[in-house]
């Protein structure tokens, strides 16, 4: 039997050149940097396309309370005096009849999340009103009034009546801030968005918030 070579050289891996090490991690920052400049200049439009997300859930809750408003004043023959009584249901005898889920009792806009309680005479609701009418080309807008008992149809006859588009002033413009200012008791017949911010989305041509109105009345 032949004996095994213990003093066997065995010749290293070959090192790659210093150079090509130096090349690979300037390749490297080079990705790096294309790739945050890319982030840089997607993320304003990122925000824009997350802030026009929440405006549309802003609507659509917002519409979803203006429902719930017309089936509590269906059912309960009155309208609701606070977002609590709303959100806890018709009172239909000794039964409380649900009307509007929780998620759109919040609103999306403001950092409160509380909505903003609009009353039949309202300033608010004037400006709406005639914001429609712009947006109808001048054609004033007729309360929503059908039901069976009568009861819209008599708090229609209390909404404020605007004959034309130019006879109440605009007011100030959106500064980007938010209403804090408390919801009195009593009974309302819409909302609108605590946040007096410019919208990217236009709801009936209005292009600010807290001159959106969701209400029965006017959809």
């Amino acid at each position: 039997m032949s004996k095994r070579r213990t003093n066997e050289y065995v010749l290293p891996a070959p090192r790659p050149p210093r150079g090509g090490r130096g090349y690979a991690l300037v390749a490297l920052l080079a990705v790096m940097t294309v790739l945050m400049i890319s982030m840089m200049a997607a993320a304003p439009a990122l925000r824009q396309q997350a802030r026009r997300e929440r405006e549309l859930e802003a609507i659509a809750r917002g519409e979803e309370v203006a429902e719930a408003i017309r089936n509590f004043i269906h059912l309960a023959k009155r309208p609701p005096t606070s977002m609590d009584e709303l959100l806890e249901g018709a009172p239909v005898g000794t039964k409380k009849i649900q009307v509007l889920r929780e998620s759109a009792s919040r609103d999306p806009l403001s950092k409160s999340g509380e909505w903003k309680t609009i009353k039949v005479n309202d300033p608010v609701l004037v400006t709406f009103i005639r914001d429609l009418g712009k947006y109808a080309e001048g054609r004033m807008p007729n309360p929503n009034d059908r039901d069976k008992d009568g009861t819209m149809t008599a708090l229609a006859q209390q909404l404020p009546r605007v004959t034309n588009i130019l006879d109440i002033d605009s007011g100030a413009g959106p500064s980007g801030g938010e209403d804090s200012s408390s919801n009195s008791n009593g009974p309302f017949i819409g909302v609108a968005s605590r946040s007096d911010r410019e919208s990217i989305v236009t709801y009936y041509g209005i292009d600010h918030h807290n001159g959106w109105v969701f209400t029965p009345f006017y959809r």
